[in-house]
């Protein structure tokens, strides 16, 4: 109710509220939610907007009928406030499957010249694309890419601080920060084979930190329709057991320190866009060390390498219509990831982790930030034993 009464508070203040867009186009520089805001494409005192994602999901095999799954999958509240032309406050508020509600992302960030710009707060880890720019208008298919989940994973905030900036005249865009880390161990291991660190994200509730971590993202957007970024994060995971530790107790720091894994994640990602036709991949490779002890005190199978890509094209089967401004953007996506790419001794490599997804669908642009989506997806692994699964998903994205 409290939540319900804030967003009314804010319609009724007479705020301006305006279309987002996707990317600068005097800069060619990519734009989500968080960048309209400061950008002040929106609104020049409080800003409101929304986007969500409803889904229909029909799994089917050769084995066993499957129910389907209707979902509202995400409803995002954004709101920003513009204290002065150099200082801003971003929020986004979730509500997943109707009935779990998360903050998204909440930072203040200040401008102290467009080169630096100082960003303190829950943020967004700035890791592949989806991460960033999730929006579901943004991006093809009615499910984000497995990739995004299994690795990355999106989507992925913790609280910290740190700089970015732009250097218009190079084309580029920098992004700095000091974060707690993934939540490894806190009475139990966190991490699993199946999907990584995911389940690690300690999303700013109550979170602790026992080493801060380090991620970093350089993007080139000089050539026009074209962006490329490059991400690193390194670090290591968290655990309570560093809480109150005696340093001079052996036995009690042997065990606080097979309770955490080194961690360090490279990402390559490249978008393109040249009149109807719309290209992306990306590219995700993961270390972790001391997996073996992990592992070991644990109990768990978490791998020592995690890797994956996809690529994918589209084009706009209506561009040539005079009399519409609709797009129908018909697109193909491969993606690999396995999170078992290598394993330390001890650990049976599980084929099933090694997946590959086949999509092919299309997305019905009727207005800017507003999508109707259908696909067709195949869903393989390595494990020849198991019969793959395919899925038909149906689904709406707003973005405003």
């Amino acid at each position: 109710m409290k939540y319900l009464f804030v967003i009314v508070l804010v319609i009724l203040s007479k705020n301006i509220i305006g279309q987002v867009t996707g990317a600068d186009t005097t800069t060619n520089e990519p734009l989500n939610s968080a960048a309209n805001i400061i950008s002040g494409n929106i609104s020049k005192g409080v800003t409101l907007g929304a986007y969500a994602q409803i889904d229909y999901n029909q799994p089917f095999s050769d084995i066993a009928r499957q129910n389907g799954n209707l979902d509202v999958h995400r409803l995002v509240t954004f709101m920003g406030y513009k204290f002065n032309d150099r200082t801003h406050f971003v929020t986004e508020i979730e509500i997943e499957h109707v009935i779990e509600v998360y903050v998204e992302q909440a930072f203040l960030s200040y401008m102290i010249d467009e080169r630096l710009n100082f960003r303190a707060g829950l943020i967004l880890i700035p890791m592949g694309i989806l991460n960033e720019y999730h929006e579901p208008p943004t991006y093809n298919g009615v499910e984000r890419p497995n990739l995004d989940a299994k690795i990355v994973p999106t989507t992925w905030r913790e609280v910290g601080a740190g700089f970015s900036g732009k250097f218009d005249d190079l084309s580029l865009k920098y992004q700095l920060y000091i974060l707690n880390g993934f939540n490894g161990y806190n009475g139990s291991g966190k991490f699993r084979g199946t999907d990584g660190f995911r389940t690690g994200r300690q999303k700013g509730a109550e979170s602790f930190m026992s080493n801060p971590n380090l991620s970093t993202k350089i993007d080139y957007y000089g050539i026009m329709g074209l962006k490329l970024g490059l991400a690193v994060y390194y670090g290591k995971s968290q655990s309570s057991l560093y809480h109150g530790l005696d340093m001079d107790d052996i036995g009690a720091v042997k065990k606080a320190d097979s309770s955490i894994v080194g961690i360090t994640m490279l990402g390559l990602d490249v978008r393109y866009q040249n009149k109807g036709f719309e290209a992306r991949a990306q590219y995700i490779l993961t270390s972790a060390s001391n997996t073996l002890q992990y592992n070991a005190f644990t109990g768990k199978d978490l791998g020592s390498k995690m890797m994956g890509y996809y690529f994918e094209a589209g084009y706009n089967v209506l561009r040539f219509l005079k009399d519409t401004r609709n797009k129908m953007t018909v697109f193909a996506r491969y993606e690999n990831y396995n999170t078992h790419a290598q394993v330390d001794a001890g650990i049976a490599k599980i084929d099933a982790y090694n997946r590959t997804d086949i999509t092919v669908g299309l997305g019905f642009k009727v207005a800017d930030g507003a999508v109707f989506k259908a696909d067709y997806q195949l869903f393989k692994n390595a494990d020849t034993s198991v019969d793959g699964i395919n899925q038909i998903n149906l689904g709406m994205g707003i973005w405003f």
